[in-house]
């Protein structure tokens, strides 16, 4: 699941994202942040705009990205799914470096996990969340990963059986992020 993110909005590059993931923000140090106050958080990943990739959350354990949500007639988006948090802000243009690594992490990911279907935090959370947003070129992605058989958010089913977001985590993660290494470059 793909989502975008900034803090403060609009501003890239800070500790600010990492600080939220790894549940330390100090929510004092910008008024925005005055109401992610108590949020506890996490995603698998973060894209900044280099292209640089942080990893918070084990792929085989649940992240803490959706909230409340729904895809396919399944509730809890969190249970079946992978957040992909792109350092941007909802609607705007992403950057040419996050496209190229995220469709690497993709294939990666579903070479290890039977992802099947690659969707937006809107479109799980209609009317609640509106990212990754009209910004996300999401033509891109689909010819950046070729012959990859992931379904993309705007194409038609397939009948090779898709399941939404299949992937299963061994259990809830006890607080948000734990702060991996950087999986692709």
């Amino acid at each position: 699941m793909l989502h975008s993110i900034s803090l403060p909005a609009g501003e890239f590059g800070g500790p600010w994202v990492t600080d939220l993931f790894l549940g330390r923000l100090d929510t004092n140090a910008h008024e925005s942040f005055a109401a992610l106050r108590g949020l506890r958080v996490s995603a698998h990943f973060v894209i900044r705009r280099d292209g640089s990739v942080l990893q918070f959350v084990d792929t085989t354990r649940r992240a803490w990205h959706a909230g409340v949500s729904q895809w396919r007639g399944r509730a809890n988006c969190n249970d079946d799914s992978v957040g992909i948090e792109l350092e941007g802000l909802e609607g705007e243009r992403f950057e040419a470096p996050q496209y190229a690594v995220l469709a690497r992490l993709l294939r990666s990911l579903a070479r290890r996990h039977p992802i099947r279907e690659v969707v937006g935090h809107e479109h799980v959370a209609p009317g609640r969340k509106h990212d990754p947003g009209a910004g996300f070129d999401w033509q891109r992605l689909r010819r950046l990963l070729r012959t990859q058989r992931l379904w993309l958010h705007g194409e038609p089913d397939r009948s090779w059986g898709l399941k939404a977001q299949v992937m299963r985590h061994s259990g809830p993660v006890d607080h948000p992020g734990k702060h991996g290494r950087t999986h692709y470059r």
